[in-house]
């Protein structure tokens, strides 16, 4: 039986004499698919590592992470803008208000931004018109909100920064945002998946 060639100088420094050990030896059976996932998806919580999706898990990480960054930089940005002290869903609110330049119904805004607790888009409107940015007004029985000269102007002022700072990033017609156009839409798709679970975890 034929020997194999000795390995010298700089090969043999090189060669993996446990790799050459186990090469003849059978191939080890795949790991579980749960075990796979665990190792090789980016997760925050692998106890919640589902063999149906682990993809689904790596995707939550990557919403927390992504939750939190945008939160930061919103709130950074409305206070480069010149308005400091407000948070996340107060510039959110002051964004969707001054939206065409149409006048908001709260319960507009609450079903545009998916916010069920309505006390919330209340204290933010209230915050926004003591500082001015917002004016409310009654039409019947509802009142309307619009946003005053001061916050479209820090609108405004925000969208500036935002191409400076931000969409500077990005180009024109590229690949790049046909793959966020494709993400929006997915999360479009996930957003109704979660309100469903959401209905059932609560009839539980």
């Amino acid at each position: 039986m034929a020997r194999k060639p000795v390995e010298t100088g700089h090969a043999a420094a090189v060669a993996d004499p446990v790799a050459d050990s186990v090469s003849d030896q059978p191939a080890a059976k795949p790991a579980p698919a749960l075990s796979r996932a665990a190792g090789t998806n980016i997760v925050s919580s692998s106890h919640l590592v589902s063999m149906r999706s682990p993809e689904l898990s790596e995707f939550e990480f990557g919403l927390n992470t992504a939750y939190n960054a945008y939160s930061r930089w919103v709130v950074r940005c409305m206070g480069a803008a010149g308005v400091r002290d407000l948070t996340f869903l107060d510039v959110l609110v002051l964004h969707h208000v001054n939206h065409r330049g149409r006048p908001k119904r709260l319960a507009d805004i609450c079903f545009v931004l998916n916010v069920e607790d309505t006390h919330l888009v209340t204290y933010a409107l209230k915050k926004l018109q003591g500082l001015g940015l917002v004016a409310g007004e009654r039409v019947g029985k509802e009142a309307t909100y619009s946003t005053t000269p001061a916050g479209a102007e820090a609108c405004a002022r925000y969208r500036e920064i935002r191409e400076q700072c931000l969409t500077s990033n990005f180009s024109e017609g590229s690949d790049e945002n046909a793959e966020i156009g494709e993400l929006a839409r997915l999360l479009r798709v996930l957003t109704g998946l979660y309100e469903q679970a959401a209905r059932s975890a609560t009839s539980l």
